[in-house]
C-alpha cells in the first residue's frame, strides 16, 4: 500500500511538473503568435504603401507621357509651319 502511494505521488508530481511545461509553452507560442501578427500587419501596411506609392508614380509617368506626346505634336506643327513659310519665300 506505501508502494502504491509512493508511486502515485510521484506520478502526481511528474504531471504537475509536465502541466505546467506545457502551459508555459502554450504562453510562450502565444506571445511568438502575436509578435508574428505584429509583423504580418506591419508587412501589410508597407505592402500597402508600397502599391500607393507605384500607383502615383504611374500617374506621374503617364502624365509626363502626355506632356512629351503634346510637346512632340507642337514640334511637328512647328516644323510643318517653319517648312511652309520656308517653300513660301522660295516661290517669291
Amino acid at each position: 500500500m506505501k508502494k502504491v502511494v509512493k508511486l502515485s505521488m510521484i506520478a502526481l508530481a511528474v504531471s504537475l511538473i509536465a502541466g505546467c511545461a506545457s502551459t508555459s509553452d502554450i504562453e510562450n507560442l502565444q506571445s511568438q503568435i502575436d509578435g508574428l501578427k505584429t509583423s504580418v500587419a506591419q508587412a501589410s501596411s508597407d505592402a500597402a504603401s508600397a502599391q500607393s506609392a507605384a500607383n502615383d508614380a504611374a500617374s506621374r509617368a503617364a502624365a509626363a507621357e502626355s506632356a512629351a506626346n503634346r510637346a512632340a505634336q507642337y514640334a511637328q506643327d512647328t516644323n510643318s509651319k517653319l517648312d511652309n513659310m520656308f517653300k513660301k519665300s522660295m516661290m517669291k
